[in-house]
């Protein structure tokens, strides 16, 4: 399988690395006039049901028209894992601090050697830190192009972030066709970090299908009614949208309903703990 990137209408190969690994979720406005964050920032997510192990790997900017050695670089500590199905924040710089309000625990600050980012522009994602060298990467485990950059994964760039707007990939990470442009999608700028619920993309998560079947966790997986039921006692309720967004909490009793008629329509996992172990389904409200 190969990534496809584009410069300037010219598409050249280059092999996939690691694509257990996505660039989830980018936002460019960090401390800018009227930005909602303080700081730049990007999430990093694990879509498999094993650890990855990121020691040493790095996320790298360029400039929308950059060509050369790309500007910005971070990398990542050593003895830095992704939990599977889980999200990772990186931390990066601000236009003015005191601008935006602070980001949640980063699982990594990069600090003075963080980097701002622009709207237009390019993000890497490397399984080691040699500094990116021309308009697009070669061998990158994950690649997002934004508004007019000079490359980008398939036809089309991703859109501009803005300072209260981040892109944000399809499925909370899990959506990666080599198509920037159908990948990401513009939406309010929502950090999420390595404690915020796993997202098992289209499987079930923590217990196996049996096990979730013979408990009738959720009873309607298809929501009609605005009410969603349980077939169990459930504690710690959550609803997760599809970008990994908290959207509700409860706790119910067997045969329980919780009402979602504030939610859109679409696709969205459910958490709790059913008899002390961790279950998760995905539903889907009409």
């Amino acid at each position: 399988m190969k990534k496809i990137f584009t410069i300037l209408g010219v598409a050249f190969a280059s092999v996939m690395m690691n694509a257990q690994v996505t660039i989830a979720q980018i936002y460019v406005g960090g401390g800018n006039t009227g930005a909602t964050y303080n700081k730049d920032y990007v999430v990093l997510f694990n879509k498999t049901s094993a650890a990855v192990d990121v020691s040493g790997w790095s996320v790298q900017y360029a400039a929308a028209t950059n060509n050369g050695a790309w500007t910005g670089k971070v990398t990542i500590p050593q003895s830095s894992t992704i939990a599977p199905y889980s999200y990772y924040l990186v931390a990066l710089a601000s236009a003015n601090i005191n601008i935006g309000t602070a980001l949640p625990t980063a699982d990594f600050d990069s600090g003075a050697s963080g980097f701002n980012m622009g709207a237009n522009g390019k993000v890497a994602l490397m399984n080691n830190s040699t500094t990116i060298n021309g308009a697009a990467p070669t061998g990158a485990i994950d690649f997002v192009g934004m508004g007019t950059a000079n490359a980008k994964e398939g036809a089309a760039t991703a859109p501009a972030g803005t300072a209260v707007n981040a892109i944000f990939r399809a499925s909370g990470g899990c959506v990666d066709t080599n198509e920037n442009g159908a990948d990401f999608t513009l939406a309010a700028a929502t950090p999420i970090n390595s404690t915020n619920a796993q997202n098992p993309c289209g499987t079930l998560g923590v217990s196996d299908v049996t096990s979730i079947k013979s408990l009738n966790f959720v009873k309607n997986t298809f929501v009609k009614n605005n009410e969603i039921t349980f077939g169990a006692d459930v504690k710690d309720v959550k609803v997760f949208n599809m970008f990994g967004q908290l959207v509700k909490e409860a706790s119910v009793k067997q045969n329980g309903t919780v009402n979602v008629a504030e939610l859109a329509k679409g696709n969205y996992i459910v958490t709790g703990t059913v008899n002390n172990a961790a279950v998760s389904q995905k539903i889907l409200k009409d």
